[in-house]
């Protein structure tokens, strides 16, 4: 068994791709973005707020199932799933761009982001709720207030479209 970022191999499907994705609906996705140089811009709670209130902001333009998430001092994890009629790609720029807007963070991302299909999304989604924890800035992934284990935001159950 390999490991990818650490979960087990057999819960990601094999295949990984960053920009023009051939991914579009009807699968678990976990997509990762990173602040460009890794600068620890959400460590500052506004923004880091305002990472996630703009998660929510860029569902509303843009639907898709949102399951989880959690916003770490230099990157975000979400997982979602899309429904017919749009893309991880639009869904992202809108979240990027919209972000810059608004908080005035110019360069704020590295370019690309990365996408991971998902075979076993209750594994993923407690892998990217334990990031936190992992990177020892929480002690458990309830106590970290940017991420959607901490009861705070409103996401849907994995169990509820399985």
């Amino acid at each position: 068994m390999h490991a990818a970022d650490g979960v087990p191999f057999l819960i990601w499907h094999t295949r990984s791709v960053t920009q023009r994705h051939w991914i579009q609906n009807e699968e678990f996705m976990l997509v990762t973005t990173v602040t460009r140089k890794r600068v620890p811009y959400f460590r500052n709670a506004a923004v880091a707020r305002e990472a996630v209130e703009q998660l929510y902001r860029t569902q509303e333009r843009h639907p898709f199932i949102l399951y989880g998430f959690v916003v770490m001092p230099d990157h975000c994890h979400i997982l979602l799933r899309i429904p017919p009629g749009n893309g991880v790609s639009r869904i992202m720029h809108s979240y990027k761009t919209g972000l810059v807007f608004a908080t005035g963070i110019c360069p704020l991302w590295q370019r690309r982001f990365h996408v991971r299909c998902v075979q076993d999304a209750v594994a993923v989604l407690r892998y990217l709720h334990s990031d936190p924890v992992r990177r020892e800035i929480a002690t458990t992934p309830a106590a970290y207030p940017w991420s959607s284990a901490s009861g705070r935001w409103d996401v849907t159950p994995i169990d509820w479209y399985s």
